[in-house]
């Protein structure tokens, strides 16, 4: 079984959580789990799915079938596949506390990424980067 993740941002309005969820489980997906946000503030929705593809549907068939909704909700959609590991560029200021934590999961191989650099306004931790 593969393991997937969707991403979505839009304007929030009612049924979106029910188009996702019901598009899934006709494509014989399992919603492991699911994080969504509302921000009351900008009108936008924010909305993280981990699942399983529990049929063998692949990522470019699972895109295609995603796009009518992602068309009428207006929303930017990726699916991303969890064994392809993503490159992330790191941003760190004045507090290092979340850049050793982050560095030390990647070391160890608890965090599937490739970190391709990191970034800060200081040389603080400049030290730690390259020793990692």
């Amino acid at each position: 079984m593969t393991h997937y993740v969707l991403m979505v941002t839009c304007t929030s309005r009612r049924g979106i959580v029910a188009a996702i969820a019901n598009y899934l489980a006709d494509q014989g997906c399992n919603i492991v789990d699911s994080s969504q946000f509302d921000d009351l503030d900008t009108g936008k929705f924010f909305m993280r799915v981990s699942f399983i593809s529990e049929q063998g549907v692949g990522q470019e068939v699972l895109v295609e079938g995603f796009k009518p909704i992602a068309v009428k909700f207006e929303m930017e959609a990726e699916i991303h596949d969890t064994q392809k590991r993503m490159k992330v560029l790191l941003m760190v200021s004045r507090f290092g506390h979340c850049l050793n934590d982050l560095l030390y999961r990647w070391k160890i191989g608890a965090l599937p990424i490739d970190i391709v650099g990191v970034v800060s306004n200081h040389f603080d931790y400049q030290k730690v980067v390259v020793n990692h």
